[in-house]
């Protein structure tokens, strides 16, 4: 099972000191111009099994999506190569966008 971290605490991740985790994105690149974190790696759901080289093992990872649903996915399979600190946003960029920044574009 696949840790999930709200957004309010991976708000909290972010501001604290120390190396932040690594915010994995796997919308498609339509969504994330719509909106995005910034310093968000942006790696489409589909493309992840072809980029895993530039994803590191050992870093904190927490795997977004628009709501939460294909992050899941993703984070799931990085589970299964290996990758042990993982997280999904639960709610997805859509409850950042809620709970963190309102005035972050919907869609």
């Amino acid at each position: 099972m696949v840790r999930q971290l709200t957004p309010r605490q991976l708000q909290e991740r972010l501001a604290a000191s120390g190396e932040p985790p690594v915010v994995l994105d796997v919308r498609q690149p339509w969504e994330a111009q719509i909106c995005a974190l910034p310093g968000s790696t942006l790696i489409p759901m589909n493309d992840v099994p072809h980029r895993l080289e530039e994803l590191n093992k050992n870093a904190e990872i927490v795997v977004l999506c628009h709501h939460g649903v294909r992050s899941q996915r993703v984070a799931y399979y990085l589970q299964t190569l290996g990758f042990e600190k993982l997280y999904n946003l639960s709610g997805g960029i859509d409850a950042w966008s809620k709970e963190v920044d309102p005035t972050m574009a919907k869609y």
